[in-house]
């Protein structure tokens, strides 16, 4: 059963956290090395080029100086500099990428108003990083042709395929994901029985997409999986004794975005289960180490699509990389305040297509509809394996996620899996 309260109350943080939906982790390590791009096709080193480069403009829609801005300050500081720096090293040649930005301040009124704004600047696609947003242009950009790049979205948005692609996953699938791996590998059922799967969250979590997910899942495979029951609080609820005193009995149960609060709640009531979460729990991890909780998280799991802070590899080395030789003054205070800088990798995945869309019709070619054919079929492979996709009927990108297992005593969150194929719920 899924316990839904009446009216929910929109905050900042809840604007925030939609915001970092697409937000991935990325590597802490690294030197002075200049970073690579990650990518599957060839990598152009620089290239002398007739003059006259042809001008591609990517339109941000984002916040400035509204409820999210905060938190867009980062991912607007890693578009730009992504695309700063495929300019800097000519890797798409003939084309100069500049970026256009619309202060929409997290205000939905202020979407068309923005979208058509930017439309007249000349951008020839769309970058978007509130779900409603993609919601309400999903009709414009249908209109004009001009492809649209977003983060997360509901099915029903998405599909049947058109301009509108988004760089994640579908939340179905990432749930569905989930709850097999639990079931199958982090739970001896044959042994102790179905483990017990329940959870917690705001409105503004998803979290009935999770919750229909584990009690499907529960429904097919009884003797792995038992959903005890789902509640979705209005966001800014900091206090959780009812969904505390209902999940007490679960072995692992989902928890809110905005986790510190409820973890602790339920530590303090002696109740032991394993928090699950994904990438959107992990945007503000700062905050957790804040609030001094790695012993309560500990063991906790998270269903992730990018490396973490310590490890190696061409996405977290590129990344890392990037940050450090724009901002190496702030290079720590903005890994301290969570993901949002990882948005850098989602801008490599759109200047990719801009970068093969080119290739395929040459730059003087080079315009909306041709990035639109490029993305339809566009794959993205790092480390020699394929992490990325679309199709004429895939719009959602990411093709593979992560366990990531928190060690409390180590303070540090590590990778227990290998890169697991997303899956479509049946």
């Amino acid at each position: 059963m899924i316990h839904r309260p009446f009216q929910p109350v929109i905050i900042m943080l809840a604007i925030m956290l939609l915001a970092l939906q697409m937000l991935v982790a990325c590597n802490g390590g690294g030197d002075d090395k200049e970073p690579t791009v990650p990518t599957d096709t060839p990598s152009a080193q620089p290239t002398v080029e007739p003059p006259g480069k042809v001008t591609i403009t990517i339109g941000n829609h984002t916040d400035k100086s509204g409820v999210a801005a905060n938190a867009m300050q980062y991912i607007d500081m890693a578009l730009k500099d992504v695309v700063e720096y495929y300019n800097e090293k000519n890797l798409i040649p003939g084309v100069e990428v500049k970026v256009v930005e619309y202060d929409g301040q997290a205000d939905p009124s202020k979407d068309i108003p923005g979208y058509e704004w930017l439309k007249q600047k000349g951008a020839d696609l769309i970058v978007v990083w509130f779900p409603w947003t993609l919601t309400t242009l999903r009709f414009n950009v249908e209109e004009d042709s001009i492809p649209m790049f977003g983060t997360i979205v509901r099915t029903e948005v998405l599909y049947p395929p058109g301009y509108l692609f988004i760089t994640g996953a579908l939340v179905e699938g990432t749930a569905w994901t989930m709850v097999k791996w639990v079931a199958e590998n982090g739970w001896d059922y044959q042994a102790k029985g179905p483990a017990k799967i329940g959870g917690a969250c705001w409105d503004t979590d998803d979290g009935d997409i999770y919750f229909d997910a584990f009690k499907r899942y529960a429904e097919l495979h009884p003797e792995q999986i038992e959903w005890v029951s789902g509640h979705i609080a209005p966001t800014g609820t900091y206090t959780w004794s009812p969904e505390v005193q209902a999940l007490k009995d679960c072995d692992y149960v989902w928890v809110p975005s905005q986790m510190g609060n409820f973890v602790r709640e339920y530590r303090q009531a002696g109740y032991t289960a394993k928090f699950l979460g994904s990438s959107p729990h992990l945007a503000f991890w700062g905050l957790m180490v804040d609030m001094k909780l790695w012993d309560e998280v500990d063991g906790s799991l998270f269903f992730v699509e990018t490396e973490w802070w310590d490890e190696e590899g061409e996405v977290p080395d590129f990344i890392n990389q990037l940050l450090r030789e724009k901002h190496p003054d702030s290079y720590e205070r903005i890994i301290r305040a969570g993901k949002s800088y990882s948005a850098a990798i989602n801008v490599v995945l759109i200047m990719e297509i801009i970068k093969s869309a080119t290739e395929a019709v040459g730059p003087q070619n080079l315009d909306s509809q041709a990035i639109y054919e490029a993305a339809q079929s566009f794959t993205l492979t790092f480390d020699g394996l394929q992490r990325h996709s679309y199709s004429e009927t895939k719009r959602a990108s990411l093709d593979r996620i992560a366990v990531y297992e928190v060690r409390g005593s180590e303070e540090n969150i590590v990778r227990i899996s290998d890169w697991i194929p997303i899956e479509t719920p049946p």
